[in-house]
């Protein structure tokens, strides 16, 4: 189900970026959208997450655009290089963006950015929502959540937790479990989530929050255990597994995906993404995924989308200044 990646979209890729930009408030109107290939930017490498569900999606648009949808992989400066070329992009529907709660954290995260996360995106839709696992290792003697603070309590400061490097959603999710649940856990950070989860297996760290993808083949393998989903509610895929926000109310965190294109692109053409990325969302074989992963698909509107991102920044902006996390370039 991947979007085209032969010599071909390489072609096609060369052929749209060496297309003259049509100049800003010229749009193209949206009654001949689209009218060339859509560059989709996904400001991840290839192979991980976020690529997969940037191709899953950009392959379904194509189909009901009628266009090919290229997946322009521009990874680097935490989301930054890539989310910098969409807004800098012609506001026409021809470029997509792939955003994440990376998106979210780092407006709190870095001092100045080289855009406006507000006024220089117009949001689509949500694409996809994944909760967090929180994994240890089994040798800990706790078996639920409830277990693992109070061991926490009993030994402040002993414990480690691991993540993904400084700021990432993994090590933000962790301190928002420890600002709920009251802990001292200290933290340790790698370059990616699978240095982590290496060192989780070979127990020296104790904790570990990651996507339920990464984290169900260890634990249905027995070298880790899970014990709770930081969703709202429990999820069809993993029904037996409790929630973090049955023991906290309100507690949530999640790696989500969604859509956004440059401000000032026209408001049908806003709309026809939307319908074409919900019938993309609603297709047996990407639902089937999705949820297959734990997963719930997206497709909300681009105002409920906008509240929510607008809600994630204040929500993280809040976690970092208390963490008293800072990345400067």
């Amino acid at each position: 189900m991947a979007v085209r990646t032969t010599s071909t979209a390489v072609a096609l890729v060369a052929i749209a970026l060496s297309l003259p930009l049509p100049k800003a408030g010229h749009a193209q109107g949206a009654d001949s959208y689209p009218s060339k290939p859509i560059r989709f930017i996904v400001p991840f490498g290839a192979g991980g997450p976020g690529d997969a569900i940037g191709r899953m999606i950009g392959q379904k648009l194509g189909e009901g655009l009628g266009q090919t949808v290229v997946v322009d992989n521009r990874s680097g400066a935490s989301t930054i290089i890539g989310t910098e070329l969409a807004v800098k992009s012609p506001a026409d529907g021809h470029t997509l963006l792939l955003i994440s709660t990376t998106h979210a954290v780092n407006p709190s995260l870095f001092r100045k950015l080289p855009y406006d996360p507000l006024k220089d995106l117009q949001p689509v839709t949500m694409l996809a929502d994944t909760p967090f696992m929180l994994v240890v290792h089994p040798s800990l003697p706790a078996r639920s959540v409830a277990e693992l603070v109070k061991l926490a309590r009993s030994r402040p400061g002993q414990l480690n937790y691991g993540s993904s490097g400084n700021g990432s959603s993994i090590h933000l999710a962790s301190e928002l479990f420890k600002m709920a649940a009251k802990i001292d856990i200290r933290h340790v950070p790698y370059k990616g989530s699978g240095p982590a989860f290496i060192d989780l297996i070979g127990g020296h760290i104790q904790v570990l929050f990651s996507s339920s993808v990464s984290s169900l083949p260890h634990v249905n393998s027995g070298k880790l255990r899970g014990l709770g989903l930081t969703s709202a509610k429990r999820v069809a895929a993993l029904p037996d597994m409790a929630t973090l926000a049955e023991t906290w109310p309100g507690f949530e965190a999640s790696s989500w995906f969604g859509m956004m294109v440059p401000a000032g692109t026209p408001e049908p053409i806003v709309e026809r993404l939307l319908r074409e990325s919900r019938t993309a969302l609603r297709s047996p074989e990407v639902n089937r995924a999705l949820t297959g992963q734990g997963a719930e698909p997206g497709g909300n509107t681009p105002a409920e989308f906008g509240a929510f991102y607008r809600a994630e920044i204040r929500k993280w902006g809040a976690v970092i200044t208390n963490a008293g996390i800072r990345l400067d370039q």
